[in-house]
């Protein structure tokens, strides 16, 4: 290349370059407008994203902090029942619970979060006190609301099958809590057919019982809302008064409260306990079928005389089920020093036990449905009681 082509291409690339950097220095304005609002835009995106983090952690470490206090506080003066609901419910006081049970002496059951005592108030009445196996070291606070809430509920159960909450006891010094209820003083329905007079149990006074319990068992699971199940429906949840009239009592109550309180996931930020503790759940529906089952086990104790873990520790419904559905075998689940037995009323009280027991929860009937097959299907009146009565006298009266 010649000296001059050489310089005449270096003058235009000079040109060229010239070109460029000026250009670069001098952007539209348009550009510089659109680059300004975008990094502002940024900006602010970023610092909004850091404040809501910030309000996010303070609020954690609020929940977690006040979830911790609600645990551990001990303040119980500030929790008070609401006395609007227990109009009929007694306060009692622990001296006068403690004078009334022989000084806590007359104990008639217990278990690992109680003890129940047997008592007479200063009205000659007989009472049941379940005192709470607690110390306030180890009360806090949601198991005082249960408290309340449960005094609450029992407060509210109005029906002749069902033992009545009389009052409770709520002192602090020295710390108590017990729930009094009224006491059938002729014992439970399991020492009658196992360790006392079984003869005294005629087969009208079991119809009468079979009744009396499934009215109560009515009346707790469709006429309460939410539904009322007993936690252990048993032969020893069933008290007898002096004229065999049957009243349900759930002692063990306030244990499955403490169980299911203890299992529970938490507290809301305001201090009160999630639903599966203080409020209905789908968990009762499980419980009123338990019942009903436990219900058809019951009444085959009560016509066989025989305990619910039969021999050999077979179950007492594996040990039925070839008699139920056979008539001509029915009779076998009578127990056989029983007189006086009505077979259509065996024949009803199989039926029932049957749709108890099956083994499908969601078959078995509402216990509305059950009860009213025993109310229409089994004659206890007491026209009968007084015409089995009658011929008995007058068997004792004539000659032989």
């Amino acid at each position: 290349m010649s000296v001059k082509s050489q310089k005449i291409a270096e003058e235009a690339y000079e040109q060229s370059n010239g070109r460029t950097n000026h250009h670069s220095l001098h952007e539209p304005l348009w550009l510089i407008i659109l680059e300004t609002i975008t990094a502002a835009a940024l900006v602010v995106f970023l610092v909004i994203c850091i404040v809501h983090t910030i309000k996010r952690c303070k609020s954690k470490s609020k929940f977690a902090i006040h979830r911790m206090r609600t645990q551990t506080t001990k303040d119980l003066e500030s929790i008070s029942i609401d006395d609007g609901f227990l109009k009929n419910a007694l306060v009692y006081s622990r001296e006068e619970l403690e004078q009334a049970c022989e000084d806590f002496s007359n104990i008639i059951g217990s278990s690992a979060n109680s003890k129940v005592y047997k008592g007479t108030i200063k009205d000659g009445s007989e009472i049941a006190v379940i005192s709470l196996s607690v110390s306030a070291s180890h009360w806090p606070s949601y198991l005082e609301l249960g408290f309340q809430k449960e005094v609450e509920n029992l407060a509210k159960l109005k029906h002749e099958n069902i033992s009545k909450l009389i009052g409770y006891c709520e002192e602090n010094e020295p710390f108590s809590r017990m729930f009094v209820f009224e006491y059938a003083s002729n014992g439970t329905l399991y020492e009658h057919l196992h360790y006392g007079d079984a003869g005294l149990l005629s087969w009208l006074r079991r119809m009468n019982i079979a009744i009396g319990v499934a009215r109560g068992l009515r009346y707790l699971h469709t006429e309460v809302q939410p539904p009322f199940a007993i936690s252990e429906l048993n032969s020893n949840a069933v008290y007898l008064t002096e004229d065999f009239s049957p009243k349900l009592v759930d002692f063990e109550r306030w244990n499955t409260i403490v169980s299911r309180s203890d299992n529970a996931s938490g507290y809301l930020s305001n201090g009160s306990l999630f639903n599966g503790f203080l409020e209905p759940s789908e968990t009762w529906d499980v419980d009123v079928k338990g019942n009903t089952y436990a219900f058809g086990v019951l009444l085959l104790e009560l016509i066989s005389g025989r305990s619910p873990n039969y021999k050999d520790r077979c179950s007492i419904v594996d040990w039925a089920k070839d008699f139920l559905q056979d008539p001509n075998k029915m009779r076998m689940l009578v127990d056989p020093e029983m007189k006086n037995v009505k077979i259509e009323n065996l024949s009803v009280l199989c039926s029932v036990i049957s749709l108890c027991t099956d083994p499908e929860p969601s078959k078995r009937p509402s216990m509305q449905i059950l009860c009213a097959m025993l109310e229409d299907g089994v004659d206890a009146s007491v026209d009968t009681v007084l015409r089995e009565s009658s011929l008995a006298w007058t068997e004792l009266v004539l000659p032989i």
